[in-house]
């Protein structure tokens, strides 16, 4: 199966309005396990339940970087490898991504313009659980090669 991070986009690609292709999270007991040793946050409420509970929060829960990371995955997917993340603004944790919950990051072409020879692609992100925004909305400016661009 061919990753979609694979495949370049070029700014030509580009339509305003155009919805990313989501992406899905399950939140697994292992998944925050391998996320908390991945990026060394081993703050127990990303782990164990009793101790997030005692915290005040329902269950263990995903971290920032885990979160942001699904940020980003949708983005590659959609810029390609040749494309660049320029900036993250408004990540914002609004609720909880509870262990047992599927997260779908999904994103939207708010603005693209040419700078010289490349495209500036304005995204907005967030990240969604049984309908309701836990993280964002947000948004993600990235490049991408501007490749027999017309704008």
């Amino acid at each position: 199966m061919t990753h979609l991070a694979s495949r370049q986009r070029s700014f030509s690609d580009v339509v305003v309005g155009e919805d990313l292709p989501s992406v899905e999270f399950p939140l697994t007991v292992y998944r925050l396990v391998v996320a908390a040793g991945g990026n060394r946050d081993f703050n127990s409420i990303h782990h164990n339940t009793a101790y997030a509970q005692a915290t005040g929060a329902p269950e263990m829960y995903a971290s920032t970087f885990f979160l942001m990371g699904m940020w980003e995955r949708l983005v590659r997917d959609y810029i390609g490898p040749a494309g660049t993340i320029q900036s993250i603004r408004d990540f914002r944790m609004r609720k909880f991504n509870l262990v047992g919950s599927t997260v779908q990051v999904r994103g939207r072409v708010r603005d693209a313009r040419l700078d010289g020879d490349r495209g500036i692609v304005t995204l907005e992100v967030e990240s969604v659980v049984d309908g309701q925004v836990t993280v964002g909305p947000g948004t993600v400016e990235v490049t991408l090669p501007a490749a027999g661009a017309a704008r």
